[in-house]
């Protein structure tokens, strides 16, 4: 089945970096958009990450042309400015101010393409911290969501760029809601994201708790759960997470491990029994799951609807046999290797997004976005001959 794009046609120019900017980029383009990546002379510092860091530019820019410009030179502006007005939106991640300095910012190109969507990713949202420089981590200490996923005392970031990757899809939904308002007015409009919300958004149920029960949430490790059962629980080889949610589930539970005793008390048919009774009740089950290996306990529960999962790791996706239905695509790296990489997670009119994609090379589209705008091949050539415009090698 074809991919869906119900985005093609709209013009997207990106000023990013690292991860939140080019999240936004990454999804316009899997929806269809077509995405024009700017980066500095020798190609985005991102590119060339070592450690965690590797696998940033590969995962958020597949889908998007290249073209390499000198913005500290009045001709590289000149082509940026070009490619803004000629633009349904641009996205930008960088410090506060730093567009508006290049005399990129809002208002001046708003001045010449009033229909223009302009994405601010950004550390904060207007305030007293507007202009601190933010990170991914440094939300999620500021956020609380460090502390409430390490074990008390110990904060802990999450184990992946969960801020940067929900403030990118906080930004597309702006865009979206600013295109389908420019469907009514004919304007753009500035639409900006930010870390620093973005995080207190995701701990709110854990500010709600406070607010309803008056008392702190306790970071994950140590939280009092709302379910008996909702833990990892340990087999001969590798662990697996349970949750028992409900109270028909509790039966079919007892059933499937035959659990006779425990079903047979009657005291613990209601979910907030089996809370109060949870040091009574866990021991025994971690015993029973503990004496079987992970792959009896997934025969038992699969197709059952009882929740559970095997622990997984990053690296064992890319064999998952419901990823492979759809989940991934192939991807060819900018070193020519080829990979899968997962698409993005939506089904739209009964088809997947996501097709095969090939990393550009930095400035690889040079030429041809130029020629897009109207360069001649002597314009070109000048511009490449100055350093203001690179093309791949």
């Amino acid at each position: 089945m074809t991919a869906p794009t119900p985005l093609k046609g709209l013009k997207v120019i990106e000023f990013t970096h690292m991860v939140m900017g080019p999240t936004v980029g990454h999804i316009l383009a899997g929806l269809g958009a077509d995405v024009v990546r700017v980066e500095p002379i020798g190609g985005d510092q991102t590119r060339r990450l070592l450690g965690s860091g590797a696998g940033y530019y590969p995962m958020y820019n597949r889908g998007k042309r290249s073209i390499c410009l000198d913005l500290k030179a009045e001709a590289g502006l000149a082509v940026a400015r070009d490619l803004i007005a000629g633009a349904d939106v641009l996205v930008e991640n960088f410090r506060p101010g730093a567009l508006d300095r290049l005399g990129l910012g809002y208002d001046a190109m708003a001045a010449s393409n009033p229909g223009l969507i302009y994405c601010s990713e950004k550390g904060f949202l207007p305030g007293p911290y507007e202009q601190r420089t933010a990170l991914d981590e440094v939300a999620q200490m500021m956020g609380g969501l460090a502390y409430m996923t390490g074990p008390p005392g110990k904060p802990l970031r999450a184990g992946a760029s969960v801020i940067d990757v929900t403030g990118g899809m906080f930004g597309v939904i702006g865009i979206l809601s600013a295109l389908h308002q420019r469907g009514a007015t004919g304007r753009g409009q500035k639409v900006v994201a930010s870390l620093f919300e973005t995080t207190a958004y995701l701990v709110g149920q854990h500010m709600a708790q406070f607010a309803v029960t008056g008392k702190p949430a306790a970071p994950m490790p140590a939280r009092v759960s709302a379910w008996a059962i909702y833990d990892v629980f340990e087999t001969k080889d590798e662990p697996v997470f349970i949750g028992v949610v409900t109270d028909a589930l509790w039966e079919k539970f007892c059933a499937l491990f035959g659990l006779d005793e425990l079903w047979a008390d009657e005291n613990l048919r209601k979910n907030n029994q089996r809370v109060l009774a949870r040091d009574r009740i866990l021991p025994s089950i971690r015993t029973l799951v503990a004496g079987m290996t992970r792959a009896e306990v997934v025969e038992k529960l699969d197709g059952t609807g009882m929740p559970f999962a095997p622990i997984g790791k990053p690296e064992e996706l890319f064999d998952d046999p419901h990823l492979n239905q759809g989940g991934l695509e192939p991807v060819t790296l900018d070193d020519g290797k080829t990979t899968k990489l997962p698409t993005i997670p939506l089904e739209m009119a009964g088809g997947r997004p996501g097709a095969a994609q090939t990393l550009a090379k930095p400035g690889e589209q040079s030429r041809s976005v130029l020629a897009a705008l109207g360069y001649d091949d002597d314009q070109i050539a000048a511009l490449i001959a100055s350093g203001v415009v690179e093309e791949s090698r």
